[in-house]
């Protein structure tokens, strides 16, 4: 999945996001979602989640 849709992103499950600063280079960081923080149903650039890190970015794939 590609993490573009919010019904597939719920706290616990593992993905890889791209944090603000990785933008430009597409770096991914692997995490647990601890919250979901897009309102919207579907987003083209990515959900945005906050990991049981504290890291915050938009995901790219829900492994």
């Amino acid at each position: 999945m590609n993490g573009q849709s919010r019904k597939d992103i719920v706290p616990g499950i593992e993905v890889n996001i791209v944090l603000k600063q990785d933008q430009l280079t597409g770096k991914l960081t692997r995490g647990i979602v601890k919250d979901v923080l897009t309102k919207s149903s579907n987003h083209p650039h990515g959900i945005k989640v906050r990991l049981q890190d504290g890291q915050v970015g938009r995901v790219k794939e829900v492994l």
